[in-house]
């Protein structure tokens, strides 16, 4: 059984390397860009995609991504357009691909069904904002058996107990957000960010991605500084995206990769 995203980052640590962990919403502005934009990425220097499933009530996503969702929806992109088109594109990436949905969208299929269609499709990991540690039991183990790492989210008002069960439950990686509230992007990252990676650190020897808020070079550069092992840049990519196309988010790609070096 692989396990894509814990071997991408067992390499990526070998080599001294922070990971890339660029966002894109399915559907924006079509499934057609979708998939060269992850092929793109994929060339230009992410290690990891995380690629949004687009759905009416996103609590978790500023209003770039927001934005996002409701073009693709109008677009009429839905979860099984989605997976055909990733299962068409994935065989072509190296990167493995984190898919990020709402846990209502798993309900209505059924999680061993949902499970199986985005196996199938390619999917290595899924990231699920609004599923709590508590209710996180009945998806880890039937997607650890299928080889898809379910990755946890740490918040920054989390308590120190609870930061240490999502960070041995989190498979893959765990996925620090730097700011309390949604997604966007901002001026500085949250300063808290460096005693939390340290308070991470002391509890388990899983990677951490940094991500909420990391829209320049300069804050990808900071984060690592801090010690993170990925830094997850969403909305800044997805204005690009929209307002400048597929050349730009890859020259984007590849400025941002640099300064993690």
């Amino acid at each position: 059984m692989t396990h894509a995203i814990t071997e991408c980052f067992q390499q990526l640590r070998s080599q001294n390397t922070p990971a890339l962990i660029p966002f894109i919403t399915a559907g924006d502005p079509d499934l057609e860009t979708t998939a060269q934009a992850l092929q793109v990425l994929d060339r230009q220097g992410a290690d990891i995609i995380e690629l949004g499933v687009p759905y009416s009530d996103p609590l978790a996503d500023g209003p770039v991504i927001q934005a996002a969702a409701t073009r693709a929806l109008q677009q009429g992109t839905r979860l099984e357009s989605v997976l055909e088109m990733l299962g068409q594109v994935s065989p072509q990436l190296k990167a493995p691909v984190i898919l990020f949905t709402y846990y209502n969208p798993i309900l209505h299929r059924g999680i061993d069904r949902f499970l199986d269609e985005i196996k199938q499709a390619g999917a290595a990991g899924l990231v699920v904002p609004d599923l709590p540690l508590e209710e996180a039991e009945c998806i880890l183990e039937p997607a650890a058996e299928r080889g898809i790492e379910v990755v946890l989210l740490v918040a920054p008002t989390s308590s120190a107990e609870r930061i240490q069960a999502i960070a041995h439950k989190s498979q893959g990686f765990i996925y620090l957000v730097s700011v309390t509230g949604v997604t966007g992007v901002r001026r500085e990252v949250a300063t808290r960010v460096p005693s939390l990676i340290q308070q991470i650190r002391q509890v388990t020897d899983k990677p951490i991605g940094v991500g909420f808020g990391i829209s320049q070079p300069e804050h990808a550069r900071q984060v690592v500084e801090w010690g993170a092992d990925a830094v997850i840049v969403g909305s800044a990519i997805v204005r690009r995206l929209a307002s400048e196309g597929i050349d730009s988010i890859g020259q984007f790609c590849q400025t941002l990769k640099q300064a993690m070096e």
